[in-house]
């Protein structure tokens, strides 16, 4: 809601916020694991969540639904998904994945996601808006329970989340 409020595009809350957060059992899995010493298993999770994630959750996402393709996906992001596979591997060649290159990862997503969203909020469009219309329609007012009660899903979220990464 915050992102369409501020006018970024449906395609750009899917490549960051959704992928943020479907991505974070992930995120704890490889940060727990790097921590102890399984260094294996924080990269297959991460490479095989992206295998699973292209091949069978697009495919049978395509199988029930044919899917419209953004030309945006075809010209920057599924290019750029490719070259990122393709430094990782790269970067893996020798054995390891030093701590300089990690920033380098991580620098990447930081700029990527700025881009995206500097894109979009210079783009804004109607397809926001009319995107999430009903959303806008239904808002409820804010009050303090409700930003409190929020604040502490997110919390009791990241705790479990945290808890489940160590099993």
């Amino acid at each position: 809601r915050l992102a369409a409020a501020l006018g970024i595009a449906p395609l750009v809350i899917g490549l960051t916020i959704v992928a943020f957060g479907t991505s974070s059992p992930e995120l704890a899995v490889s940060v727990q694991s790097a921590l102890s010493g399984q260094a294996d298993i924080a990269l297959g999770n991460v490479v095989g969540s992206n295998i699973f994630n292209v091949l069978f959750i697009l495919g049978l996402s395509a199988v029930i639904v044919p899917l419209v393709v953004a030309q945006q996906l075809v010209r920057l992001d599924v290019p750029l998904m490719i070259g990122v596979s393709a430094l990782v591997w790269v970067l893996a060649l020798d054995g390891s994945i030093a701590r300089w290159e990690g920033v380098l990862l991580f620098a990447g997503i930081i700029a990527y996601t700025l881009f995206l969203i500097v894109q979009s909020r210079r783009e804004k469009n109607k397809e926001v808006t009319d995107e999430y219309a009903g959303e806008y329609a239904k808002r409820e007012p804010r009050t303090w329970q409700r930003t409190a009660l929020n604040i502490a899903l997110a919390i009791g979220g990241l705790v479990l989340l945290v808890l489940g990464a160590r099993w």
